[in-house]
């Protein structure tokens, strides 16, 4: 199973902000949208960074309320690891358990075109394995 499986059936909505914006606006939108991290777009709509709740509770720790005011910039990560349509799923889950992060932009040509979370690519193993089980009770039934 790969990326495009996942794009095909959830699509390739994918929530962005701008560097400049501020963590308080950043935590309204993953709110607003019920999703764990923004992709953090420049001007030109290249990907730049990004930001995910987990960043933003991590820097309430630290900073206290203070830090709602600070730039996107200063608390995105930089390092951006992405993936294609084409890459298998369980490598991706690899990838991120060594990694220890848990969104994957999807970027081809240079171009956003989805985002992939670890609950997407673990509902899909999951319903991968539900599929092979049920063939594997049917083929039991059958013989």
């Amino acid at each position: 199973m790969t990326v495009h499986t996942i794009l095909s059936r959830k699509g390739s909505t994918v929530f962005t902000i701008e560097p400049t914006a501020s963590i308080a606006y950043a935590a309204k939108s993953l709110a607003d949208h019920g999703i764990g991290a923004l992709v953090v777009t420049g001007a030109d709509g290249r990907t730049v960074g990004i930001i995910s709740e987990r960043d933003i509770v991590r820097a309430l720790s630290a900073q206290g309320t203070a830090v709602l005011e600070t730039p996107v910039a200063e608390l995105m990560t930089r390092k951006v690891i992405s993936c294609s349509r084409q890459d298998k799923l369980v490598e991706l889950m690899q990838r991120m358990t060594e990694g220890k992060f848990r969104h994957f932009p999807v970027i081809e040509d240079g171009k956003l075109i989805g985002i992939v979370s670890i609950g997407d690519v673990v509902k899909s193993r999951l319903e991968a394995m539900e599929q092979e089980s049920n063939a594997l009770r049917e083929y039991i039934r059958s013989a």
